[in-house]
């Protein structure tokens, strides 16, 4: 097939145990799914339906890279986050049949411009130049559900040079890994290649250019990038 321009390359992830890559599709992200981070970020943490918003596949930061801190903005975030990869999908999932279209999970950090992301609440208008920018989404290689397991409770944190930020357990989901692929794929049709980040725990702060940023989740694995 020919093509007008040259070909884009599809955004990719390492795997655990494999020289082969995760290509990546589409990145989904569940807002405020840890009741602490909710009341943290002012909101009411009773079990109201989930929401979604997306970034784009290449905004993907491998692990190792450093992250360029983002134009246009002082008050950058982090949000450690589970990250589900998904190796099929499909519409109108049903709960207890979500869990086979898992391939596997990563550690990710959703970065957030957020005196950006502020001034579209505040407006009424959506979130993307507070989420979506580039580099927005750092994640480590991928641990296939074959190796651990479909995990609902285990440690995640976040240090920020050496000191701890963030830490939660997955247990604390307001939404489960089940119920959030069942609810969105009532939404949008869910395909192998995509990534659905479960949302952060408490704790979310700002990173400085020179910051040296670890997170990990237990039974998963860690993610360390320099802010740049």
């Amino acid at each position: 097939m020919q093509y007008v321009i040259d070909k884009f390359v599809t955004p990719s992830i390492s795997v655990h145990g494999t020289d082969a890559r995760f290509p990546v599709r589409r990145i989904y992200l569940v807002g405020r799914n840890y009741a602490a981070h909710a009341r943290e970020m002012g909101h009411d943490p009773d079990r109201e339906k989930p929401f979604f918003f997306q970034k784009p596949a290449d905004a993907i930061l491998t692990d190792g890279q450093d992250f360029p801190y983002p134009s246009k903005s002082n008050d950058v975030h982090h949000e450690i986050e589970l990250v589900v990869a998904l190796k099929s999908g499909g519409a109108d999932i049903n709960e207890s049949d979500a869990l086979e279209t898992v391939y596997g999970y990563a550690v990710g950090i959703d970065m957030t411009r957020r005196d950006l992301q502020a001034l579209m609440k505040k407006a009424g208008r959506p979130w993307e130049i507070g989420k979506a920018f580039e580099h927005s989404a750092p994640i480590s290689a991928i641990k296939p559900a074959s190796d651990c397991g479909h995990l609902n409770q285990g440690r995640i944190w976040l240090e920020s040079n050496g000191e701890l930020r963030q830490e939660g357990d997955l247990n604390q989901l307001i939404w489960s890994v089940p119920e959030i692929i069942a609810y969105l794929s009532g939404l949008f049709t869910l395909a192998a290649g995509d990534l659905i980040f479960t949302g952060t725990p408490a704790g979310v702060g700002p990173v400085q250019c020179g910051d040296s940023i670890t997170g990990g989740i237990e039974g998963i694995g860690e993610l360390s990038l320099n802010v740049t």
